[in-house]
């Protein structure tokens, strides 16, 4: 469960990291808090950030939840391949938007692995 950890705590340093992005393309594009909108530079920044906090809140208990009813090192990579499937979907959001599904995408098939697995290993346990 360690690289399960180790995993979980990369993921919140990405998200924790997009949020500084924020903060500086704020003070780049002249674009002072609250403000939800400004440049689309601005805007790419801060979108990248949300969507990632919004997945977060998916894959992190689904990853746990497949780490404990599967196999914590093979859960450990899956979340390493959504870490790095985030960074894509960041690079390619940032430079045209139209262009960030390869990431999402990844991101995506990593957390349906992840919830329909960790849900099926647990159904196993049951019987």
């Amino acid at each position: 469960m360690e690289l399960v950890a180790i995993v979980t705590g990369l993921a919140l340093l990405q998200a924790f990291w997009f949020a500084f992005q924020v903060g500086q393309a704020r003070v780049k594009h002249d674009c002072p808090a609250p403000a939800m909108s400004g440049p689309p530079e601005f805007e790419r920044a801060f979108r990248v950030h949300m969507n990632t906090i919004e997945q977060l809140v998916l894959v992190i208990p689904a990853l746990w939840i497949f780490a404990t009813y599967v196999r914590p090192d093979v859960a450990a990579g899956l979340g390493l391949v959504y870490v790095i499937a985030r960074q894509v979907y960041r690079g390619a959001y940032i430079a045209d938007p139209g262009t960030r599904s390869m990431g999402f995408g990844l991101g995506a098939l990593v957390l349906m692995v992840l919830v329909f697995g960790g849900m099926i290993g647990a159904a196993m346990r049951l019987f």
